[in-house]
């Protein structure tokens, strides 16, 4: 199944494991930057649902994780 964003096409072969995901390969979040936004899905479920965010929106996400922001 191939999902498609309104303003970007054909997403499927774009994706990519995120740098912050864990390093034991069960829990990976994989990551698609498009023209728009950014996708972000579940490594363990390709064909499920993908959440998109805006680019400023994840950046500032992104950013914030290396801040330490989200820490417990």
């Amino acid at each position: 199944m191939t999902e498609r964003a309104p303003d970007t096409g054909p997403i499927a072969e774009v994706w990519f494991k995120s740098s912050h995901s864990g390093g034991e390969g069960n829990e990976c979040v994989q990551v698609a930057h498009l023209r728009a936004r950014v996708g972000v899905r579940d490594s363990k479920a390709p064909d499920g649902p993908v959440l998109f965010f805006a680019t400023d929106a994840w950046a500032a996400f992104v950013g914030g994780i290396g801040q330490g922001e989200f820490d417990d």
